[in-house]
Parts: structure tokens; C-alpha cells; sequence
């Protein structure tokens, strides 16, 4: 059964397991919170969890979890679940930043891992959750689609990249 876990000193193999993948595949590791200096391991899982706690956050961020997609026995993918949203959020990144690591892709794990995300983002008591990807992520845009994604207004960065932007109804 697949589900969403929070970060533990527990998953270190695990966890150094799915960075190393992405590493090895020189691909650019999502979402971009998981992806720290893991040395001093306590580290790494206190630096997450406390993200999680207005008081621990720097300015121009928001309280934010970090979740990962288990099997049981792998971790299958990341998602980063921003508990509010600020000014550079609504233009990109929206509520929930999600990864599946490569192995794992191809097998509907996205569309499952956001479903679960969003049940996350419900609890916090939002109403209408962003979720963003850029134009060119064919793959990330059927993902949020399948999940209800209503299309709005896309936000065109500096180098021209453009950010297709997407609202998902929580209410229903």
C-alpha cells in the first residue's frame, strides 16, 4: 500500500538511496527541498522537520513538510507541502512540489503521490491548492490534470520559461 511518510533518521539508507539515483542520472532532484547535505544525517531530518514551524522560518518562505512515497519498503518519490502560499509561490511552486524518482516513473505513482498530497494540503484547511509545472513537463501536467487541475493564468519567467499554473478544488 502506498503511502505518505514524514522524514525520520530511520529512512537514512532509504533516503541516501533515492538522492543517489537522481544524482547518478545527473538530474535536478525534486522537489528541490529534499535535496541537502546529508552528512551529519540528524541533521538533514532536523533541518526538514523544522521547516514544518513558522517560528524556524526565514523571510521570504513559508511553514512547509516534506513527505515521501513508501511502498513499505522503498521510497518511491518526495513531495514538499507549503502550508500557505507568498508572492514568488503564486507565480511558481504553488502548494505542492512532487518527484518521483526515475526507476519509479512511467507507473501512475505522480498522479497517486499528488492525490495523497493533496489530502495533506486539505488537512491544513486550504480550500483551493496550486499546483504548478513548467510548460515543457508534458508529464507533471497530466499528473495534476488527473488530479483535477483547473488551468489559470501561466507566468512567463525572466529566460522566458513559462509555468503553466493550475487550482485543484478541495472542498468537494
Amino acid at each position: 500500500m502506498l503511502r505518505l511518510i514524514k522524514t525520520s533518521v530511520e529512512q537514512k539508507e532509504q533516503i541516501l538511496s533515492f538522492l543517489q539515483e537522481w544524482y547518478e542520472r545527473d538530474e535536478r532532484i525534486v522537489p528541490t527541498s529534499v535535496d541537502r547535505e546529508t552528512t551529519d544525517f540528524e541533521a538533514y531530518v532536523n533541518t526538514l522537520r523544522q521547516k514544518e514551524l513558522r517560528e524556524n522560518i526565514e523571510e521570504g518562505w513559508v511553514p512547509s513538510t516534506t513527505y515521501w512515497l513508501t511502498d513499505g519498503e522503498e521510497l518511491l518519490g518526495a513531495a514538499n507541502i507549503r502550508h500557505e502560499l507568498n508572492e514568488s509561490l503564486l507565480k511558481i511552486g504553488g502548494h505542492v512540489g512532487y518527484g518521483v524518482k526515475p526507476s519509479a516513473r512511467g507507473r501512475g505513482l505522480a498522479t497517486l503521490q499528488l492525490k495523497l498530497a493533496l489530502e495533506k494540503v486539505k488537512e491544513l484547511g486550504i480550500e483551493r491548492a496550486l499546483i504548478t509545472c513548467n510548460r515543457t513537463n508534458v508529464a507533471s501536467r497530466q499528473v495534476i490534470l488527473n488530479n483535477g487541475g483547473v488551468a489559470d493564468t501561466p507566468y512567463t519567467e525572466e529566460d522566458g520559461t513559462i509555468v503553466e499554473r493550475f487550482w485543484i478544488d478541495l472542498r468537494g
